[in-house]
């Protein structure tokens, strides 16, 4: 009975299943992309102040009533167009009392020089005195003299009355009246003249900036180096953004460098001329200026969504062909059109991890899935 007893307990623990192994997980699934490569151009972002070529306050050289205005405010006006009309009258007499002591002074030469070639004949006939002959000589040529001096009076007298038509002096846009029809106009003060309104040149237009000394003397280098080309070359360009714009859409070139840095600044003044046929750009307005610093190169561009931080070094996680991560340590640059340039650390078309970055770790073996870099151009994705 007892040996029954055992083989039955015997073969119960026989039917006991142990404990079964766990499954092994699935891979982790991420995103990865190819790095984007790309021909860019470093570059530096500063702010700017647009401002006028030519910016002109019209004034009046000579005095009078104000007649008779030729142009509207804000009109568009070109150089030499008349802007305003000062009463010619005085200025009128004056010119004619000018030109009638010319004619004065013509009729005594003609007495002087008859009275002169009289005392001549005598003296070379014997019967004449030198005294005489040199006082004839003497005021004939006075009144050379006297005439050459009227002379420039007339032309003084005709310049005061030219000035009465007050011209513009460039081409460009037009203020605000300063002085209406009626009001007695200065001249002569020490602004040179009553200001009557201001013009200011539209096309093209000057956007000025200041760069700080470490890049100023970073485009220093490149330049030594052959890197770049030379701002002061007239060729260099930039480009430059005002408030209610997106982007950089104004082309120019650098027009002219301050020859010192600023040493209470420690900036270097710079001048950049852009075209402005359309009058997009006014100026006195604020803007952003982007100028590139060196010529364009190859560059790879990731998402700065790939990055991660070890130890304060920017590092990047890459799936090789076993699909294994592995970590990379990379230096970055600028950013170019939304993408980030990595300068060392990471080949041409390695798998950069851009989505998942927190569920990875060396060694781990992942379900790569691989899509367009985020933020970059369109297209079909890099298999």
């Amino acid at each position: 009975m007892r040996c029954l007893i055992l083989g039955i307990c015997i073969g119960l623990v026989g039917c006991v299943r142990g404990p079964s192994k766990p499954a092994d997980a699935p891979p982790v699934s991420v995103s990865v992309s190819r790095p984007v490569e790309r021909e860019v151009s470093d570059y530096a972002d500063f702010t700017a102040r647009t401002a006028a070529v030519d910016s002109v306050e019209v004034r009046s050289h000579v005095w009078g009533y104000l007649q008779k205005v030729n142009f509207k405010e804000g009109d568009m006006v070109k150089a030499g167009d008349v802007l305003f009309e000062i009463d010619p009258r005085p200025y009128e007499a004056l010119l004619n009392q000018a030109k009638a002591k010319v004619r004065q002074d013509e009729a005594q030469l003609e007495f002087d020089e008859s009275e002169y070639q009289r005392n001549k004949s005598s003296f070379d006939k014997g019967v004449g005195s030198r005294a005489d002959l040199d006082k004839s000589r003497a005021a004939r040529d006075v009144t050379k003299a006297n005439i050459e001096a009227s002379k420039a009076v007339v032309a003084a007298r005709q310049l005061d009355l030219d000035y009465t038509k007050v011209t513009a002096p460039v081409a460009g846009r037009a203020s605000r009246y300063v002085v209406t029809v009626g009001n007695l106009i200065q001249a002569g003060d020490q602004n040179g003249g009553s200001l009557l309104t201001t013009v200011v040149s539209v096309d093209p237009m000057y956007a000025y900036f200041d760069s700080d000394e470490s890049t100023a003397m970073r485009v220093r280098q490149l330049v030594r180096a052959g890197k770049s080309d030379a701002p002061r070359g007239g060729n260099y360009p930039l480009s430059l953004g005002v408030t209610n714009e997106d982007g950089f859409p104004h082309r120019g070139t650098i027009h002219f460098v301050e020859n010192q840095v600023n040493p209470k600044t420690g900036t270097l003044r710079l001048r950049g001329v852009f075209p402005n046929a359309e009058q997009v750009l006014l100026p006195g307005v604020f803007g952003r200026v982007r100028v590139p610093i060196g010529r364009p190169h190859k560059a790879l561009l990731v998402s700065d969504r790939a990055f991660d931080t070890d130890q304060g070094q920017k590092v990047v996680y890459v799936v090789d062909d076993a699909n294994q991560v592995a970590v990379r340590r990379v230096s970055v640059g600028a950013v170019h059109d939304g993408l980030r340039e990595v300068t060392d650390g990471l080949a041409p078309g390695e798998r950069v991890v851009v989505t998942g970055l927190q569920q990875v770790r060396p060694g781990l073996t992942v379900d790569p899935k691989v899509i367009e870099m985020p933020g970059g151009s369109r297209g079909p994705a890099p298999k």
